[in-house]
């Protein structure tokens, strides 16, 4: 989980660092509104990581062979 915070943290600063140095001026964002945007952006992939984590054991479950059915006596 720290690698993949670490990772994400690096490739939002080198994005938003190489997109000011091409920045011509004219109608451009301030850095504040791309903290804000990176913000919400790290929420969004934060909620996908359990979400893909449920999905895959879900699926999991539905595929597998060995399956426990109770039966009332």
């Amino acid at each position: 989980m720290k690698n993949t915070l670490r990772n994400t943290l690096i490739a939002l600063i080198t994005f938003t660092s190489s997109a000011y140095a091409a920045d011509s001026g004219a109608g451009s964002g301030s850095l504040l509104l791309s903290l804000f945007i990176g913000f919400f952006a790290l929420i969004v992939v934060f909620q996908l990581v359990p979400a893909v984590i449920l999905f895959v054991g879900m699926a999991k479950g539905l595929v597998s062979k060995d399956s426990k059915v109770e039966t009332s006596n």
